[in-house]
């Protein structure tokens, strides 16, 4: 019988189960309709989603009170709204747009010659040809062109407009292959890289926290009709609060499947969306189009801890006493494992550290208790942790 204390009833505000989402209330709250007052600066809606048109974005882009104006609405949509924006025409000009997708093309055979394999979050490895961290390597191997991409104001705007300033970009590129499969629904990082059991150890705060720390956006380097494949999105999904926990249960992915909406892009168009928003790369079912798009990972400038430390160093000093600990029960050897090691799987290089069998790589958390409970030597601990912080290096 369910405890209806008022204690029973806090707990389960604050801590979030599985078990706890309610297809119906799901629905009930995503059950809405974008109207043109809700967003009066688009140039129309399509299944929900506002259209935004790049000229009058680069118009406001020079103008102060008109930028602010467009940056709020933007704002309100990812959070109370739809939860998504496409920003039509965002890159007017062919020829930036053209040669960066030369160069990610060149890295993509470059990874086939090498052999490379990368894996993928959301569907199989090898599904889609992934280049991790097109930020940095565009940048490296042709500055005028990245200059050239990342002047644009459509992506400084919608990227202050969610995060404020101080900002921190990274990039994937993603290219769907003729009759390349689809992504599960889901939800994206923070908390969408992480199981059920791990975020079920944060707060339902924490669970409201995490899509204001990133925000997710693709540019369409080529034209990407309907039968290409591109996102899928269930408009205000990312409302529902323990969504990162429902993504996962069947009958929500069923009702994704039967409810989301697809926009066809333009080469240069881009969409920018909320991370919690449910949404999933489409089927492509051309013979024809490689779906190329830059998948545009921004991080808050809060997203950061206030001082440098050492936690591999720590971890080595902790190794022996944790070892021979033996009054000291799991958890509380889980606490002091806390309190030292780096307990998060990000940043890292995902060419070297991919999530190959997982949503993420191992953390450096995870290799200590791992050494613990399997009794490893000191000097194989320092070697696996050497390993770990070269695989996250550039």
């Amino acid at each position: 019988m369910k405890d209806d204390s008022p204690r029973a009833k806090r707990a389960r505000e604050v801590w979030l189960t599985p078990e706890a989402c309610d297809l119906e209330d799901f629905k009930a709250l995503i059950s809405r309709m974008t109207t043109a007052a809700d967003c009066p600066l688009a140039v129309e809606i399509v299944s929900n989603v506002p259209i935004y048109d790049g000229a009058a974005i680069r118009a406001a882009a020079s103008r102060p009170a008109e930028r602010l104006e467009m940056m709020a609405e933007w704002a309100d949509v990812m959070l109370n709204g739809a939860g998504i924006v496409v920003l039509r025409d965002a890159f007017p000009d062919p020829a930036p747009l053209d040669a960066v997708t030369r160069i990610f093309f060149e890295i993509i055979d470059e990874q086939h010659r090498a052999g490379a394999a990368s894996g993928d979050h959301f569907a199989k490895p090898g599904a889609n040809d992934r280049v991790w961290n097109a930020l940095e390597k565009l940048c490296l191997r042709d500055p005028k062109a990245f200059a050239d991409y990342y002047s644009n104001d459509a992506i400084a705007m919608v990227a202050r407009a969610w995060l404020g300033t101080g900002y921190q970009i990274t990039s994937q590129v993603n290219c769907v292959n003729p009759d390349g499969e689809a992504q599960s629904a889901h939800r994206d990082y923070h908390m969408g890289f992480q199981t059920a059991e791990e975020i079920e150890g944060f707060p339902a705060h924490a669970h409201a926290l995490s899509p204001m720390l990133t925000l997710q956006g693709a540019v369409a380097h080529v034209d990407m009709p309907i039968e290409s494949g591109p996102t899928l999105y269930l408009p205000f999904s990312q409302t529902y609060v323990p969504g990162y926990l429902a993504w996962r249960k069947p009958e929500f992915a069923a009702y994704f499947d039967s409810h989301h909406v697809q926009l066809p892009l333009k080469k240069g168009d881009a969409a920018f969306f909320n991370p919690a928003l449910y949404h999933a790369a489409g089927h492509n079912r051309t013979s024809d189009v490689k779906r190329l798009a830059n998948l545009l990972q921004i991080s808050s400038a809060y997203g950061r801890a206030m001082e440098s430390v050492d936690r591999a160093a720590m971890a080595m000093a902790l190794y022996a006493t944790l070892l021979s600990a033996g009054d000291m029960s799991p958890r509380e050897r889980g606490n002091v494992i806390a309190a030292a090691a780096e307990g998060y799987a990000f940043p890292t290089n995902l060419d070297r550290d991919p999530p190959i069998g997982g949503l993420a790589p191992r953390t450096q958390a995870q290799i200590l208790a791992t050494a613990l409970a399997e009794g490893w030597a000191p000097d194989a601990l320092g070697e696996a942790l050497d390993a770990h912080a070269t695989r996250r290096l550039t």
